[in-house]
């Protein structure tokens, strides 16, 4: 018996500590998204108000849709396609897992580009290429560089080369050993960070914005806004958690490790809010300021702000940490996805993953500017590939996870994979299938056709 036990541990790796499970899982839920948009989009929408709905859509959907995934992995303890395959054999299932993978390739490959910039960004501010330049002389600057040939691609392909060194090292000292150095170590900027925002004169207008909420200025579109982001911020429904998940071992409690990842995720979201907005508003720019935000206008804040070159240099490095932790978790999907059901070795598989994920980025990259012509309806490739993965396969994919917890699996099951290392009692039992089984597909059924403009 014990041969045995062993042959299969040898072969499907394991978190080796709860905290490895929380530091690995919130990384890969800690991406651009929490340090890049979130800010953004809390901006567009009027601050407090839309936080306190993203807050609640967070406990009520971002959880247990979360905790779902975990289920998934840790039930099958197999990649998504082959958990779907285990859990519900002979059906089509499967092809709910294989969306998942779908989207981890069309994410990463637009994603290592953004983080390519981050990196770039990194180098200017180690350079001093901000200062004394105007707010159009840093964005033209921007442009310039997101549209030439030659440094993007470089430098999204030096970023796929770190994320697929991480992952080359394997589950427990790659993935593992990662997070538990990189996560500690954003958290630790980020409130470096904060305390600097906070404390600049005229910090407390960017308080007020962010904290106090007048919900006069709360619109439908904010609400559904909100409703995406706790959504997409914690990285559901790519099957990177279902992953992650099959390497929990049987005595952490699942459901008290989607509560901390997920206010782990928030917390750093919020944060980062604190990091820009105090910033942004002693300045005097404008907070809703677009996806240009940290690219744009942060380099201008850094500009004005005493001590601005050292703390240009650690947000960059802050951005790029974030991106780096979450794209281990994307690319692995697609290793174990790979290895497991194609039978590659895991070393050739991570490399062959991170090739073309990176061939794909070029793509992406290019399309940017040399290829600006070649639209597919509307869209250059980098955007085409953002489309499908966040309005289609992301939501589609989250949809079919909740509908497959909730009405395939059924309460026994569930309730015999989240009782282990830990009590639950039957009434949350309760509450979490009735959010599982109702309210989150129909509230990620509104994501859904909100992004495809039906709403």
């Amino acid at each position: 018996m014990t041969d045995k036990r062993h042959h299969h541990h040898s072969r499907r790796a394991e978190f080796s500590s709860k905290f490895g499970v929380i530091m690995a899982a919130a990384g890969s839920a800690v991406g651009l998204g929490n340090i890049w948009k979130f800010p953004y989009i809390t901006g567009v929408y009027g601050g407090a108000a839309f936080l306190f709905v993203y807050l609640a859509f967070i406990a009520a959907i971002g959880v247990p849709v979360m905790l779902s995934e975990f289920i998934i992995g840790r039930g099958a303890r197999r990649n998504p396609f082959g958990a779907f395959r285990k859990l519900a054999p002979n059906s089509l299932w499967p092809f709910a897992g294989m969306m998942g993978i779908g989207a981890a390739f069309m994410i990463l490959s637009y994603y290592g580009v953004v983080a390519g910039w981050s990196l770039e960004y990194i180098v200017r501010s180690l350079t001093d290429g901000f200062s004394g330049k105007s707010a159009d002389e840093l964005a033209a600057d921007f442009t310039t560089f997101v549209e030439s040939p030659v440094e993007p691609v470089i430098y999204q392909l030096l970023f796929m080369f770190m994320t697929g060194l991480i992952v080359f090292a394997g589950v427990k000292n790659g993935i593992e050993k990662g997070s538990k150095i990189m996560m500690p170590l954003l958290i630790f900027i980020v409130i470096i960070l904060g305390i600097r925002s906070i404390t600049l004169p005229g910090a407390g207008d960017g308080l007020k914005f962010f904290f106090k909420p007048d919900f006069s200025r709360l619109t439908w579109e904010g609400v559904l806004a909100a409703l995406g982001h706790a959504f997409f911020s914690l990285s559901l429904g790519m099957g990177t958690l279902i992953t992650y998940g099959s390497y929990i071992s049987a005595d952490t409690s699942l459901p008290r490790s989607a509560v901390q990842v997920s206010g782990l995720d928030t917390l750093i979201s919020i944060l980062a809010g604190l990091v820009i907005f105090p910033a942004v508003f002693a300045y005097g720019i404008e907070p809703g300021s677009g996806p240009g935000l940290v690219f744009i206008t942060l380099p201008n804040v850094f500009v004005q702000m005493p001590g601005g070159y050292v703390f240009a240099i650690l947000f960059f490095v802050l951005l790029t940490l974030a991106a780096l932790t979450s794209a281990i978790s994307i690319l692995e999907v697609v290793v174990v996805y790979f290895h497991e059901e194609l039978k590659i070795r895991r070393k050739v598989a991570t490399v062959l993953a991170t090739v073309v994920t990176g061939l794909l980025g070029v793509i992406c990259s290019l399309s940017m500017g040399i290829n600006k012509g070649q639209t597919f309806f509307g869209l250059n490739f980098f955007d085409l590939m953002d489309w499908i993965s966040a309005y289609l396969l992301l939501p589609l994919g989250g949809l079919l996870i909740t509908l497959f917890v909730g009405w395939r699996l059924g309460r026994r099951l569930v309730h015999a994979e989240i009782s282990k290392g830990g009590h639950l009692s039957p009434a949350m039992l309760t509450v979490f299938m009735a959010l599982i089984k109702i309210i989150a597909p129909i509230a990620i059924a509104i994501v859904f056709f909100k992004g495809i403009n039906l709403l």
